[in-house]
């Protein structure tokens, strides 16, 4: 077994589900999108991120893509979120905004998981 595959695959599939987390519920309604599950997805996200920094291979560039998609769309929602409570008010199309660049980062996480499923099942023993 390869420990830094199956750390990596951890926090591939963390990210995912911590994205999901967040991005579940109603997306005009604030209240059911904690500000601190979207602060966990971001760190997850950038963890998982550096996981895939070592792997040279083609698919290991595409998986890094979809993570720095991820990470930039959940960057993109806590600015929003930060702007929208310091500086304009959150309103409905605010939130919206965020629930929305989550939905983005959620699709970016989907494609990774697959991708390295399906990396793991052509693989070789």
């Amino acid at each position: 077994m390869n420990l830094e595959k199956v750390i990596s695959g951890f926090f591939i599939i963390l990210a995912l589900t911590m994205n999901f987390g967040f991005f579940y519920g109603d997306p005009t309604v604030l209240e059911q999108h904690n500000r601190y599950e979207l602060f966990v997805a971001i760190i997850v996200n950038l963890i998982a991120t550096i996981y895939k920094l070592g792997d040279k291979t083609h698919l290991g560039a595409v998986l890094l893509a979809t993570s720095l998609v991820a990470d930039i769309q959940l960057i993109a929602a806590a600015s929003v979120w930060a702007l929208g409570e310091y500086v304009t008010g959150l309103n409905t199309e605010a939130v919206t905004a965020i629930v929305s660049l989550s939905g983005g980062a959620l699709l970016a996480n989907i494609v990774s998981v697959i991708l390295f499923t399906g990396d793991v099942l052509k693989s070789k023993r």
